[in-house]
This record gives C-alpha cells, sequence and structure tokens, in this order.
C-alpha cells in the first residue's frame, strides 16, 4: 500500500498548490475526469468565451437604435465550439502530461481515477486496470462539485444536458428549454438566444436570479422575459420524448416543448462520491465539506478547498484558498486564514451582474443600519453614448461612517464597473473619501459609481 507526504483529490485549483517547495514531497494527484477542473473545461473560462461570441452575434439586434442597420447571417456553431475547446482541451491535456512526464514531478504520482475513502486517510482509486488503496499523512480535498438533478417524473428515459455537456453539443437547436433560474440559466439563455435558438426558462420562484439584490433580481427578471419564453412559479411534472425533441409537463396540465432540455438547477458538492465520512470528515446538511479559517476539516491533515467546502463555488474564491492551503502545509506553524469577507461575483448573462457584499434583503434581517443609493447607467455620458436604459447601480453604506456594505451592479461591463467598490471595501475606504480624494475619468463608465457614491445619503 503506497504511503505519501501528500495526497490532492482533484486538479482544479488543488493542482496549483504544488510548486518547486515541494520537490522533496513524496505526492500523489488523483483525478477522475479532465485535468484541470470545472472553470476550466466545463466552467467559467468556456462558458464565457461563448458569451463574448454570443455578445457580438446579439450587437444586430440593437444596432439600428443607433442608426446603423446591421443583419447577423449566420452563426457557424461547429467554428464556435471548435475554436472554443480546440484551445481549452490541449491546455487540459498538456496539464496532465506535465505532471505525469515533466522532470519537475519526478516525485509525483498521477492517479486517473475515482477516489473514495475506505478508512481513516485511506483512499482506494478505482483505475482502468483495476483499484489501488493508498494512504498519506496529509490531503488537500479539492474535487468540485457537480450539476444537481431534479426528480422529474421521466427525466432518466429522456436525453438532457447540464452545463457539463450542452456547449459540446454537434448542432445549435432551434428550441431550448432551460429548467433553472439562476446564474447559470441565465447566462445559457444568453448565449443560445444570441444565436438565434428560441428559449424558455422554467423557474419554480416567482423570479430570476433571485439570490441577487432584489431591485437587480426584479430588473432581470423583467428584461428576461421581454426576451425569451419565461414561465415562473412553474413545477415540472413530467417529460417526455416527442419525436426528435422533448415535451416538458408543468403544473396545471401546461406543455412546453424543445428540441433539447438543459438542466440548470445548481451544483452540489462530490463530498459523497468522496464518501469523506470513512476518514472522518464531517459536512453540511448541503454535502459541503466543513473546514475552519484555515481550510482545515475535522480531520488532522486533512485540507479543502474550492466547491467541495464553499458554498460560493466561485473560481476566485478557489484560488484564494489554494493558496492559504498551500502556505499551511510548507508553514504548519505559521499558518494562516482564508479571507472571506468580501467575495464578489458577475453573472455574464446580458445585461451582465456583478454584487459583493450584502443585499439589502441581507441588511434588514441582520439588523444592520444602512442607507442605499441607485445610479442610473441613463444618468451618465457613457451611458448615453450606449443608449442605455435600464442599467443601474446600488450601493449600501453604513450612514454615519460612509463604509461601504454592499454593491449592486446590472449593465454593460458590470463585473468591470465594480472592482474599485470591492477594492474600497477590502481596505476600508469610506463613501466620501473614494467619491472626492481621486480623479474619475470623463465620460467614462466610472463615472456610475462615482454618482452612486456621491448620492448616498450619509450623516
Amino acid at each position: 500500500m503506497p504511503h505519501y507526504d501528500l495526497v490532492i483529490v482533484g486538479t482544479g485549483s488543488g493542482n496549483s498548490i504544488l510548486d518547486p517547495r515541494f520537490a522533496d514531497w513524496k505526492t500523489a494527484i488523483v483525478e477522475k475526469g479532465v485535468f484541470g477542473g470545472t472553470c476550466l473545461n466545463v466552467g467559467c473560462i468556456p462558458t464565457k468565451m461563448f458569451v463574448h461570441t454570443a455578445d457580438l452575434a446579439a450587437t444586430p439586434s440593437v444596432s439600428s437604435r443607433f442608426g446603423v442597420d446591421e443583419e447577423l447571417l449566420n452563426v457557424r456553431w461547429r467554428d464556435v465550439r471548435d475554436r472554443i475547446f480546440g484551445r481549452i482541451d490541449p491546455i487540459a491535456q498538456g496539464g496532465r502530461e506535465y505532471r505525469m512526464t515533466h522532470e519537475d514531478n519526478a516525485n509525483v504520482t498521477v492517479y486517473q481515477g475515482e477516489g473514495r475513502f475506505t478508512g481513516h486517510k485511506e483512499l482506494t482509486v478505482t483505475l482502468a486496470e483495476g483499484s489501488e488503496t493508498i494512504t498519506a499523512d496529509r490531503f488537500v480535498l479539492a474535487a468540485g462539485a457537480r450539476p444537481v438533478i431534479p426528480d422529474i417524473d421521466g427525466l432518466d428515459q429522456v436525453g438532457y444536458h447540464t452545463s457539463d455537456t450542452v456547449m459540446r453539443l454537434d448542432e445549435l437547436p432551434s428550441r431550448l428549454v432551460i429548467v433553472g433560474s439562476g446564474f447559470i440559466a441565465a447566462e445559457f439563455a444568453h448565449v443560445f438566444r444570441s444565436f438565434g435558438v428560441e428559449v424558455t426558462i422554467i423557474a419554480r420562484s416567482g423570479a430570476l436570479l433571485r439570490s441577487e439584490d432584489e431591485d437587480v433580481s426584479a430588473r432581470f427578471t423583467e428584461l428576461a422575459g421581454e426576451r425569451f419564453d419565461v414561465r415562473l412559479n412553474r413545477k415540472e411534472i413530467t417529460v417526455r420524448r416527442a419525436g426528435s425533441g422533448i415535451e416538458l409537463e408543468l403544473d396545471g396540465h401546461e406543455i412546453v416543448a424543445g428540441d433539447q432540455l438543459l438542466i440548470a438547477t445548481g451544483r452540489r458538492p462530490n463530498s459523497d462520491l468522496l464518501d469523506v465520512a470513512a476518514t472522518g470528515v464531517s459536512t453540511m446538511d448541503s454535502g459541503h465539506v466543513i473546514v475552519d479559517a484555515y481550510q482545515r476539516t475535522s480531520v488532522e491533515g486533512v485540507y479543502a478547498l474550492g466547491d467541495l467546502s464553499s458554498p460560493y463555488e466561485l473560481k476566485h474564491v478557489a484560488n484564494h484558498e489554494s493558496r492559504v492551503v498551500q502556505h499551511n502545509l510548507l508553514h504548519p506553524d505559521e499558518q494562516i486564514q482564508a479571507d472571506h469577507r468580501f467575495i464578489p461575483h458577475a453573472v455574464f448573462t446580458s445585461p451582465q451582474i456583478a454584487s459583493v457584499g450584502m443585499t439589502e434583503a441581507q441588511a434588514r434581517q441582520r439588523g444592520v443600519k444602512y442607507v442605499t443609493s441607485k445610479q442610473d447607467y441613463a444618468g451618465i455620458a457613457f451611458g448615453w453614448a450606449m443608449e442605455d436604459t435600464t442599467g443601474f447601480a446600488k450601493l449600501l453604506a453604513d450612514p454615519d461612517t460612509g463604509q461601504l456594505l454592499g454593491a449592486h451592479i446590472i449593465g454593460p461591463q458590470a463585473s468591470t464597473v465594480i472592482q474599485p467598490l470591492i477594492q474600497a471595501m477590502s481596505f476600508g475606504l469610506d463613501a466620501r473619501s473614494m467619491a472626492r480624494g481621486q480623479y474619475w475619468i470623463h465620460p467614462a463608465m466610472p463615472e456610475l459609481i462615482e454618482n452612486a457614491l456621491l448620492s448616498l445619503p450619509l450623516s
């Protein structure tokens, strides 16, 4: 039974832990799928490459308002798909080959198979040629998450897609039905609608992106209803094949038909597949591995990071946690804590959405004293240039100190425009100092933030 100094399970952010400082460590890497993890292969990177292409395809639909008449002639789906994965797949393969063959990894053994704990710090890996059980002094669990598949009668008999598979379709469908109302649904709805696909979104709740600030969620739901066939407050009863497509029956005998079905109802951590309980690691009811501020699990020498332990399910969070774990492995007597204070996120749909800090509903629930301001894109000069009439930035701040509590933006380049606010919150810069202590380029997009800061009714 091989014994290692360190075993890393998962090759997303976990793979970045190893650097020359670990050259003398006897290390094993376990990967059941493709090297690179969710972000590289089925998540943020390919989806954003599709989103950028979709943004280009959508331009003719709005160009006439600027006096420019454009027409979308064609979307060569296979060319779009193959350009994206023609770049990504070699990176994943190269990462695997590097770990397996490069001289820098002389002390690294790669196990290509699914690992499952079968005892205390004992992992059995199912390989193509059988199985092997390995042990280690230290483990890093970075095995990620997988799509949640809802309980819909007939779903296991019909063909359906998740975010893991829909980007590799051979043909662009004429009609796509999306079950789900979160960021995965919102992003893929934008992509496929921009490519000319008729999109229907089925939501069990009364709003899309309901985890966003209530004003942002309401505005996006309104705009989505103008672009997609949005069915709110619906429950899926059964699904069946109908010719070459599918029919989804909703409560009230409502029928929705499509050529393809995308299930986008969230993701769940892979702790059950790892059977972390067998090694003594504790999990939440959600399945997330419980870690402390140092990314340590309940078992000494076992760390966890990324989607397996983090409810944020964001690559930039996983990368941060990976750096924390790396330091703590190398410096066990000088450990550092992960910083989860101001974690931003973005939804790359149309319009873009970005957020950091508390929503207004969270501030109310927590009894936090706050004031708000809202600045429309239509109120700044660059907003006029874009003819944007729907986007806005909403800020929450402490009325006495001016410290920002939350920021929420819906509109063009939201994921970029929000960055100064993330910086201000992270370094304790108050709203007044931020607004008046620096120049803001005129007439540029960041004036949206400047004006929102100046509009806060501070004491």
